[in-house]
């Protein structure tokens, strides 16, 4: 039983839950899953990234400075992503309403997912207790990880992922 197993057995009991599912590894299809987006609209995301390149970023909390900064590192280089062909979706375990201020607010030109009920981090072995996901990030090429961020940066996130899609 790894750490992460044992705290969400000694959590059960208290009514609060703790995913510990492994994450996807290198060469894992994209996840078949499917979410409400911001607008409340339905986004099959194995269909809807499965050509080209597909970064999927999770956040904890929708407006809250790391995922501000995490988000506006997308949002600001986000000319040069899709120049490169890149579909960016965040995901956070926030509902559509929440999804779509925060998008509004900071004039996030990409799709939000609300993972209310935590499919979508638990699709990719995200980490999330008590409404928070772990900050995380993966990248696809046609339907496929190769590159994944377990740790993902707040203010650096687009750079990572600019510099894994260069080399």
């Amino acid at each position: 039983m790894n750490p992460l197993q044992a705290l969400a057995a000694v959590a059960a009991p208290f009514g609060i839950a703790i995913s510990s599912a492994a994450p996807i590894e290198i060469g894992a299809a994209l996840p078949a899953v499917t979410a409400k987006d911001q607008d409340d609209k339905e986004v099959k995301l194995a269909d809807t990234a499965a050509k080209g390149w597909a970064l999927v970023y999770f956040y904890p909390k929708a407006d809250t400075p790391g995922c501000t900064k995490q988000a506006c590192s997308l949002r600001d280089s986000f000319a040069v992503l899709t120049e490169k062909k890149v579909q960016v979706f965040g995901a956070s375990l926030d509902d559509a309403a929440a999804q779509k201020a925060f998008q509004q607010k900071y004039k996030l030109p990409f799709t939000l997912l609300a993972d209310k009920d935590g499919k979508v981090a638990d699709a990719f072995g995200v980490p999330h207790s008590m409404g928070f996901a772990k900050r995380q990030a993966f990248l696809f090429k046609d339907g496929k990880l190769v590159w994944r961020d377990l740790s993902a940066s707040t203010d650096q996130q687009a750079a990572d992922v600019l510099k894994e899609i260069e080399e």
